[in-house]
């Protein structure tokens, strides 16, 4: 299935999958690129060395184009640019939003640059500054979200710029597909589908976790750390939401030191990445405090199996999802049905 997005990239499918922290690692990365769709490593919880060493795994195991995440705000973010660049890595894509200089270094060196946004001014920003292409996350996308849907984010982005536009939020299978196209997207992104797959290294009762909730097993909180995140609605989470300040601001705290311990961040570059996070989001310093929380709790819960003492990042499609197919066959599912949707209503994919 051609589209702007399969064009821009050189991949067959017009389906991505995003990087989700302590998920989207090589195995499920290099799965997505070999089913022809473009998988994204995740970096944001990696140190430099992992990060390298992941790139390199996901090459050995496949040689079609894949994109890494990378944070613009990280102390090391240069050296990550640099590694992309040397390695030869087709797509460069951030949670928040790059700067000019960075757009322009990755864009002469022919990586194509795809920011995820939330606003159509967002994107109409990251556009003008040379940007290739945009994720936009409607409301009920899992992890950092904001309160739009998709329904209605998704057109205001379209009508703002002229790039291709992939839709993030709510989608899992071909009809999503077909109505993103249907709107002028070039593309859906999805996560927790591909989260909840074969080749994700999810704990197996994670996952079980995951497929045992309904339409309403999520919620949109700010107790992990101090900005909107859908995640499920675990005991943890209800804790969370009922616990004072102080209480949660000493937990964060006494995850920033395991961490660093974990990521071998010196303290130096931590605080230099937590005033980067304050100026770009405006946090007060408390919240910044919580910040901290989101690595390791995600951590406990994607990668150590603590459903009881992590935290679940979700999009609200969990509550359609039942099964844990390979990754081909969610990409070539998904492509399979939207086709047929579409020639049924008498319109060419292309």
């Amino acid at each position: 299935m051609e589209t702007a997005l399969t064009r821009l990239v050189g991949i067959r499918h017009p389906v991505v999958q995003t990087g989700m922290g302590w998920v989207a690692g090589p195995r499920l990365v290099s799965a997505t690129a070999e089913a022809g769709g473009l998988g994204i490593l995740a970096s944001a919880t990696m140190t430099y060395d992992e990060l390298a060493s992941a790139v390199a795994e996901v090459k050995r195991r496949t040689g079609n184009p894949f994109g890494v995440n990378l944070r613009a705000d990280a102390a090391d973010a240069g050296q990550r640019v640099d590694l992309l660049i040397r390695e030869g890595v087709k797509v460069a894509s951030f949670a928040l939003a790059p700067r000019k200089e960075m757009i322009a270094k990755l864009a002469d060196h022919g990586i194509v640059v795809i920011p995820s946004i939330g606003a159509a001014r967002h994107a109409e920003k990251v556009a003008s500054w040379g940007a290739h292409a945009v994720i936009v996350q409607g409301g009920e996308g899992g992890g950092h979200t904001g309160g739009v849907a998709t329904t209605l984010l998704l057109p205001s982005v379209l009508d703002a710029v002229d790039i291709p536009v992939v839709a993030a939020g709510g989608f899992f299978d071909g009809r999503g597909l077909a109505a993103a196209l249907a709107y002028g997207a070039a593309g859906v992104a999805m996560g927790t589908r591909f989260l909840l797959s074969k080749e994700s290294t999810v704990p197996d009762e994670v996952k079980r976790s995951y497929l045992r909730q309904g339409l309403t097993a999520t919620v949109v909180t700010r107790r992990v750390d101090g900005l909107p995140h859908r995640v499920l609605r675990t005991e943890l989470v209800e804790r969370l939401e009922n616990s004072g300040n102080l209480r949660a601001i000493a937990g964060a705290v006494r995850n920033a030191v395991r961490f660093r311990q974990i990521t071998g961040l010196s303290l130096a570059a931590m605080v230099r990445e937590g005033l980067a996070m304050k100026h770009g989001n405006d946090l007060t310093w408390s919240q910044l405090i919580m910040a901290a929380n989101t690595p390791m709790l995600l951590r406990a819960g994607l990668v150590d199996g603590r459903t009881d003492a992590g935290v679940l990042a979700s999009g609200q499609v969990v509550g359609m999802i039942d099964d844990l197919p390979p990754v081909a066959e969610i990409v070539e599912g998904t492509v399979t049905e939207a086709t047929k949707i579409m020639r049924g209503l008498g319109v060419m994919a292309g």
